[in-house]
C-alpha cells in the first residue's frame, strides 16, 4: 500500500490516540491519520510539540520523521535502524562484507544512470548535449575520471543558465533543490531501513558524519527528476519554498514510474530497488534495476 506523506507547517501538538496520529492546533483537533498509513512525517514549524509515544510508534511502523529549520528546509531525519526487517543482523553482515570491486561496479552503474537521467531532463527542457550523452556511456568502474562532476558542470549551465551555481547554502532555486533532494533522500532511507540494510554503509559516499551514505548513493539517478520539477516551478515564477512548491515536490514520492516493466509509485519502486541490491549482495543478482520516469 502506498504510504501517505504528512507535512505540518503550523504550531501544533501531536500525540497518539488509538494508534492514530492526532494533530491539535489551537486546542482543537485539526486532523488524524492511522500511523500504519503514514510513510513520511514532515515537521516544519518551530512551535510543534510531539510526545515520545509519537516517535516510538513511528519508529515501529517505519515512518520517517523529517525536521525542518527556520527556513522550512529539512535539516535532519529520524528513522529506525533495527525494527524495519526481521533478518536485520544477517542482512547487515552481508552488507558489511561487500567487496570494494563490487561497490565500484555498482557505483559505475549509478553514475552512468545519473548522467543519462540528466541528459533526459535536458532533452525534456529543450536542450541537448552530446557530450553528456557520451559521458554516460564511458563511465568506468568506480568512476576514476569523475565523469559525474564533468557532466554536472555542463548540465547545470544548460539547465539553469551560465550564471547559476549549485550551492546548498543559498536560497531561491537552490532552496527548492535542497527541499526536493531531502524528500527523495528520506524516501530512499525509508526503503533501505525497511529492507534491513544500514543506511550509513554506502557504496561510494563515505563521510563519517553522514548517517545516510547509502541513501545518497542510491538516489543519485533520481536527482534529475527533482531538477525537472524545479525547472517547471521556475517556469511558473515559483523560486522559493511555499505551500505550492512543497506540494509539487512532495508529489514526486507518489509519481508513477516504470520498474522492471511494471508501473508503480516511486515509493514502491524504491523498495524493489533495495530488494535488488540485497540480492546482489547475496550473489543472487548482478545488475541494479532502476525505475524510469513515465512520460519523460
Amino acid at each position: 500500500m502506498l504510504k501517505r506523506v504528512i507535512d505540518i507547517s503550523s504550531k501544533s501538538y501531536i500525540h497518539i490516540k488509538n494508534s492514530q496520529l492526532v494533530i491539535i492546533i489551537e486546542n482543537e483537533e485539526a486532523g488524524s491519520i492511522p500511523v500504519e498509513d503514514l510513510g513520511v512525517l514532515i515537521l516544519q514549524h518551530p512551535g510543534i510539540t510531539l510526545s515520545i509515544a509519537v516517535v516510538t510508534i513511528c519508529q515501529k511502523n517505519n515512518v520517517i520523521i523529517v525536521f525542518c529549520d527556520e527556513n522550512h528546509l529539512p535539516s535532519s531525519t529520524l528513522l529506525p535502524l533495527a525494527t524495519g526487517h526481521s533478518l536485520h543482523s544477517k542482512i547487515l553482515a552481508n552488507q558489511i562484507c561487500v567487496k570494494l570491486t563490487l561497490k565500484k561496479r555498482l557505483w559505475k552503474k549509478i553514475v552512468s544512470l545519473k548522467i543519462e537521467e540528466q541528459y533526459k531532463t535536458l532533452i525534456y527542457c529543450g536542450e541537448k548535449s552530446e557530450r553528456i550523452k557520451k559521458l554516460s556511456r564511458e563511465v568506468k568502474s568506480g568512476d576514476p575520471e569523475n565523469f559525474e562532476a564533468q557532466a554536472a558542470r555542463i548540465y547545470w549551465k544548460m539547465l539553469l543558465g551560465a550564471n547559476f551555481k549549485r550551492d546548498v547554502e543559498k536560497d531561491g532555486i537552490n532552496s527548492l533543490l535542497n527541499y526536493g533532494y531531502t524528500i527523495m533522500r528520506a524516501l530512499f532511507a525509508r526503503a533501505i531501513v525497511a529492507g534491513g540494510l544500514h543506511p550509513t554503509l554506502g557504496l561510494h559516499h563515505r563521510n563519517q558524519y553522514n548517517a545516510l551514505c547509502l541513501a545518497d548513493d542510491l538516489m543519485e539517478p533520481c536527482r534529475a527528476w527533482v531538477d525537472l520539477y524545479v525547472v517547471k516551478l521556475a517556469s511558473k515564477g515559483i523560486t522559493e519554498i511555499n505551500q505550492e512548491s512543497k506540494e509539487i515536490l512532495l508529489s514526486l514520492i507518489s509519481v508513477n514510474v516504470r520498474y522492471d516493466n511494471k508501473v508503480m509509485p516511486l515509493m514502491t519502486a524504491c523498495h524493489y530497488l533495495v530488494s535488488r541490491l540485497k540480492k546482489i549482495y547475496d550473489g543472487n543478482a548482478t545488475e541494479l534495476i532502476y525505475p524510469s520516469l513515465l512520460g519523460q
